[in-house]
């Protein structure tokens, strides 16, 4: 349970973080869609560790081999599935985490859940799972892509120091242009400083995704319990260290006025109504209104450091952990293709399931 997400475009992901190997299921992809594998491998290397001094130096290809549901570079309609193989775990690494918890990760939860732990790389835990999603992320792109929409996300706060970027121009070209996924050349110095000096002290620092989807056109999204924004929300919620997510202004907004923050509706030289304004980011009534869809993701800092903390063992006996292996001082750099991925299955499968009704908004 909890291992699918998406009602007609759907994926199911597996495999543990040191085990052989993981992967992703994709079902209900259209068939005859032309699939394109070197944008899913791009994807996969922009989230693979070992990239730089930013991030783990687990040293792992991710290279996707993609074993049903394709032909001829076309889809046949019948379940996508991809796996990537492990060859850099190092699960000796682990042999302190066995006997004691380590704080704010799920070792403890997950024992608690089901009385048994993969214990190395914390097993399904691991932010290492989302090697599945950004695969299946990238297949939902290449399909939004032939309805006229793009995702780009980037870093955009890190430990309280913000860039400054401009959200209807911003490019994935721009984004991947230094190590931590800032495009705000001026402002980025400073926040990869505030990362290595974390990684320098044994510790860990969190911060802020922004991400914008343009070209979604009005009217995908299901009232009232599948809100557009409510499966963005829950996608955004389901990556590893992310705790909060906004839509549009979000707690900004509780800080205005109705006058203020509504959007007035205007007529565009094409013919089509728009907003003057996007505070609703994209989203009114759960359903888009044919603005960008604009979301804001806060992700925690790395519950792994590398430095003594108190703890218990199962018994809850008091210990002191003090973790080895390799981890990310700072997740943000490799979650931005994650967090790209997540808003593009959210999106293509609003996209059948409004294409399933069979009717097309004036």
């Amino acid at each position: 349970m909890g291992n699918s997400f998406g009602t007609l475009f759907r994926v199911t992901t597996f495999g543990e973080s040191h085990g052989p190997g993981l992967g992703v299921v994709v079902d209900g992809c259209p068939p005859r869609l032309p699939l394109d594998t070197a944008p899913i491998q791009r994807e996969l290397d922009r989230r693979r560790p070992g990239q730089s001094r930013l991030v783990s130096q687990r040293k792992e290809p991710d290279q996707v081999a993609i074993l049903s549901g394709v032909h001829d570079g076309l889809t046949l309609g019948t379940p996508i599935a991809m796996v990537i193989m492990n060859q850099d775990a190092r699960s000796k690494d682990y042999e302190e985490v066995a006997r004691a918890y380590r704080p704010s990760h799920a070792d403890f939860t997950y024992d608690a859940k089901y009385g048994i732990r993969a214990i190395a790389g914390g097993g399904r835990a691991s932010a290492r799972e989302t090697a599945g999603r950004v695969a299946a992320g990238a297949i939902a792109q290449q399909l939004l892509a032939t309805r006229g929409v793009s995702i780009v996300a980037w870093v955009d706060e890190v430990g309280g120091l913000a860039a400054s970027v401009d959200e209807l121009t911003v490019t994935r070209e721009a984004v991947d242009v230094n190590d931590l996924r800032c495009p705000d050349t001026a402002a980025a110095p400073q926040l990869i400083e505030r990362v290595e000096r974390a990684r320098k002290d044994g510790d860990s620092i969190g911060g802020v995704i922004r991400a914008i989807a343009r070209g979604v056109p009005a009217g995908w999204g299901e009232p009232v319990f599948d809100k557009l924004e409510a499966d963005l929300a829950k996608a955004m919620m389901s990556i590893p260290a992310v705790k909060g997510v906004e839509n549009g202004s979000g707690f900004a907004g509780t800080r205005m006025s109705g006058s203020e923050h509504n959007d007035l509706f205007y007529r565009r030289d094409d013919g089509r109504i728009g907003t003057r304004t996007n505070r609703s980011g994209g989203i009114q009534g759960g359903i888009s209104n044919g603005e960008p869809i604009t979301l804001r993701i806060a992700f925690k800092p790395t519950a792994t450091i590398m430095r003594p903390q108190d703890t218990v063992d199962p018994e809850g006996n008091s210990a002191v952990l003090q973790p080895k292996g390799r981890h990310d001082p700072c997740v943000l750099p490799r979650a931005v293709p994650i967090v790209e991925a997540m808003i593009a299955l959210v999106l293509a499968d609003h996209a059948l399931r409004q294409h399933a009704r069979g009717f097309i908004a004036p």
